[in-house]
């Protein structure tokens, strides 16, 4: 078989191929636009691919870690997990769905990772979650579920939460003992698990069977989602 011709290109007809393109590119933006888009499109796909596969991998520790947060029937067929953090805008914006999602999926357990990515930043977001963690530890799922709703409905997020709503938050919960910074290690677990996941920052909202996940009925979404678009990754995950 005779070997293909390369076509080859003096440097006079490639400039002017150049020229061409620019000309046709700068009379027709659109073309940027649409392949931009696609683009994205491919890298959010991939994204996705890559977390879901790692999920699989780290089921144990996203399902059955007793450090974590969680509400709901300890025999639930479908777990909703959510990496958040209280001074995340995104996440403000997601917690009255979530609330309206559990009413309306009392069969649900939803796993609640504490992952203070402003804690640098915002010293009260790190502040609010060991909070959350020593109400959990201390006075179990319906405390920590109410402090939780309690610190979203102040409305204080980016920097606006302060020591005082976290106080009149978990005041229903009573006195806690011991001190706040023995949450410490629960916080890097979560979130050396995340990283491990590979969301890139909070929430990070995960769907899926609590025995027999598959890549086909996992739904993985980083950044907020609609409580339509999560109840029909439940049901996806129940095998409805």
């Amino acid at each position: 078989m005779a070997p293909a011709t390369v076509l080859a290109f003096t440097p006079e007809q490639e400039a002017r191929i150049g020229e061409v393109a620019k000309a046709y590119l700068l009379a027709h933006p659109e073309v940027l636009l649409e392949v931009s888009q696609k683009l994205q499109a491919q890298q959010h796909e991939q994204q996705l691919h890559a977390i879901t596969t790692a999920v699989l991998a780290h089921q144990d520790a996203l399902l059955n870690d007793p450090s974590t947060p969680s509400y709901g029937p300890a025999d639930a067929r479908v777990a909703l997990v959510e990496f958040f953090d209280y001074q995340c805008s995104v996440c403000a914006h997601q917690a009255p769905i979530m609330e309206s999602l559990m009413q309306a999926n009392p069969q649900v357990r939803y796993v609640f990772k504490e992952w203070p990515i402003f804690g640098e930043r915002w010293p009260a977001s790190m502040d609010a979650a060991e909070t959350g963690l020593q109400i959990w530890h201390q006075r179990g799922a319906a405390a920590y579920l109410a402090y939780h709703n309690a610190v979203f409905a102040t409305g204080h997020n980016e920097g606006k939460l302060t020591q005082q709503d976290i106080i009149h938050a978990s005041v229903k919960a009573g006195k806690l003992k011991g001190k706040k910074a023995e949450m410490l290690d629960t916080l890097a677990q979560t979130d050396a698990l995340a990283q491990n996941l590979g969301f890139r920052g909070t929430p990070g909202l995960i769907v899926m069977p609590v025995s027999g996940a598959t890549a086909d009925n996992v739904t993985v979404v980083p950044g907020g989602a609609s409580q339509e678009m999560l109840q029909a990754a439940i049901s996806k995950a129940g095998g409805q």
